[in-house]
């Protein structure tokens, strides 16, 4: 019987990938931390303090690393816990499918390469409707942290590299919870994939702009804040995801001055810092 405990961190996103299928986020160092343990009997159980979590999200990632067979013979317990609020666009389901699969090919099917095990935690994402492009881009920067920009269709990275380690991020988690509708974000397009562009040739605090400046018009929240952040000294500032999150990357010293404009809105503030480590696993 075997026990193992996976470490993933979140992201934050630079570009959306809704509209094209080409994304680009950034690692931060909130984490997701996955015990899965097998016994002996057959069921997964899943521990969590978070009831939201998918319990269907975890089963499907589990389904794609152990078979059937295997399945029949023993019990799974997964243990979760987890820093990243759920629903808010900062990838908590792309850290947990992550953290998932590689907890369990550790155990199971220790050949697994980091492609393979991150590839089911995407196709667990869709088929378990979590998310409707399979999240690589989100996926990628919680598992290898910092810098990805991703073809989301393909599933391939196109690049990628370290963030600056004095930056952090200044995340507002709104106490109104509602998002715009996502199918909109294909109106621009156009706009988003020179976004994606910008991401490619690493200029990413412009396309993180571009991005928050786009999603905050289609996704109800004011494109204003996004101006107000970088007049304020972040680097980048955008919506995170679908949604409702907004998050500004900035240099230490700018922390209280970020703060301040959030602090005028009526929600929560976390921070952290940016990620460039890789997703751990150990045997307990």
């Amino acid at each position: 019987m075997a026990k193992v405990k996976a470490t993933i961190h979140g992201a934050v996103s630079l570009v959306s990938a809704i509209a094209n299928k080409k994304g680009a986020t950034v690692g931060i160092s909130l984490k997701v931390e996955a015990i899965v343990e097998t016994s002996e009997g057959k069921g997964i159980t899943i521990q969590s303090e978070n009831k939201s979590l998918s319990s269907r999200l975890i089963n499907k990632t589990i389904e794609k690393i152990v078979t059937k067979k295997v399945l029949e013979k023993n019990k799974i317990t997964v243990t979760l816990t987890s820093e990243i609020p759920t629903g808010y666009g900062l990838k908590s389901s792309s850290a947990i499918s992550s953290a998932v699969a590689l907890a369990c090919a550790k155990i199971f099917k220790p050949k697994l390469t980091d492609h393979q095990i991150l590839l089911s935690g995407v196709e667990a994402s869709i088929e378990s409707k979590v998310s409707i492009t399979g999240a690589y881009d989100d996926a990628c920067s919680c598992y290898y942290g910092g810098f990805n920009v991703t073809d989301n269709g393909k599933r391939k990275r196109i690049q990628f590299e370290k963030v600056p380690t004095n930056l952090i991020a200044v995340i507002f988690i709104p106490k109104n919870r509602k998002r715009g509708n996502l199918k909109k974000l294909k109106i621009l397009s156009p706009i988003f994939n020179n976004a994606w562009e910008l991401a490619k040739e690493k200029k990413y605090w412009e396309s993180m702009i571009i991005n928050g400046l786009a999603t905050s018009t289609i996704l109800n929240s004011d494109p204003k804040i996004i101006v107000d952040l970088i007049e304020k000294g972040a680097l980048g500032a955008s919506v995170s995801g679908n949604g409702p999150s907004i998050a500004a990357i900035v240099k230490k010293e700018n922390e209280s001055n970020i703060k301040k404009i959030f602090g005028a809105l009526e929600g929560n503030i976390i921070v952290s810092k940016i990620n460039n480590k890789k997703a751990e696993v150990h045997e307990l």
